[in-house]
Order: structure tokens, then sequence, then C-alpha cells
């Protein structure tokens, strides 16, 4: 059972999965830090000394023996920003992936072999007699 388990956990697609999500996470708490401490406070300055992470509307004010219900709109605003910059980022990645994935697709259609017509034997596209029945034919 644990050499069944060291082959899943070590094939390809597993590895690349676990890279992802590790390198995703980190990305996440750049983009984060980006939102809340590059892109929020000029837009909070704009809209009048605006600090979107204090935004919140009281249900119910901080007592002796409970906390404030807050609802707290500020971060979730930060939050969106977030993944729509996280968002926007991995579709600019996966779209220039697809580009250049349509490249290598054009490039490996072009047929490198022919079939002989004497001996329907796969050959190079090149030749001009066939290397397994020796028949000669032209390059069209």
């Amino acid at each position: 059972m644990l050499r069944e388990f060291k082959d899943f956990a070590m094939r390809g697609n597993v590895v690349d999965m676990a890279i992802g999500i590790i390198i995703g996470g980190a990305f996440g708490k750049i983009v984060s830090s980006l939102v809340s401490h590059v892109i929020m406070p000029p837009i909070g300055l704009l809209l009048g000394n605006v600090d979107f992470s204090s935004l919140a509307i009281t249900l119910k004010e901080k007592t002796a023996g409970a906390e404030a219900v807050t609802i707290q709109y500020g971060i979730f605003i930060n939050t969106v920003l977030d993944f729509i910059i996280v968002a926007f980022a991995i579709f600019i990645v996966i779209k220039q992936m697809s580009r250049l994935k349509k490249k290598e697709e054009v490039l490996l259609a072009e047929p490198i072999t022919k079939e002989c017509p004497k001996c329907y034997s796969a050959i190079s596209i090149k030749a001009t007699r066939c290397a397994h029945c020796t028949s000669e034919f032209h390059i069209v």
C-alpha cells in the first residue's frame, strides 16, 4: 500500500498540481498586498481619504460582555479586487500558453512521412525510392 501511495504521489500530474497550488498561494498573497497596500490607498485618497479596510456597517455596538457585530464590506471590496486581479493574471497566462500550443500544433501538423504506393510502408516525405520495396516514384 505504501508503494502504491508513493507511485501515486510521485506521478507528474500530482507533483505539478502541488507546485501550482504552492505558487498560486504565494501569488495570492502578493496580489492581496498589492490591492491592500498599493491600489486601494490612492483610490481611497481620491474618494476623500476613505480607508476601505475599515468600511463596515455596525449591526450591534460593543458591550462589556460582547464584541460589536459588523458587516465589513470594505474588506469584501478588497477581496473582490484581489480575485479580479488574480483571475485576469491567470487569464493572460492561459491565453499565452494556448497561443504557444497552437503554434506548436501547426508545426506538428505537417507530415514527415508518406505512404509508398506499391507496398504501403511509411517512408520519408522527401524520398524518391522506397526503402522497403525499392520502387521509384517522383516527389509531388
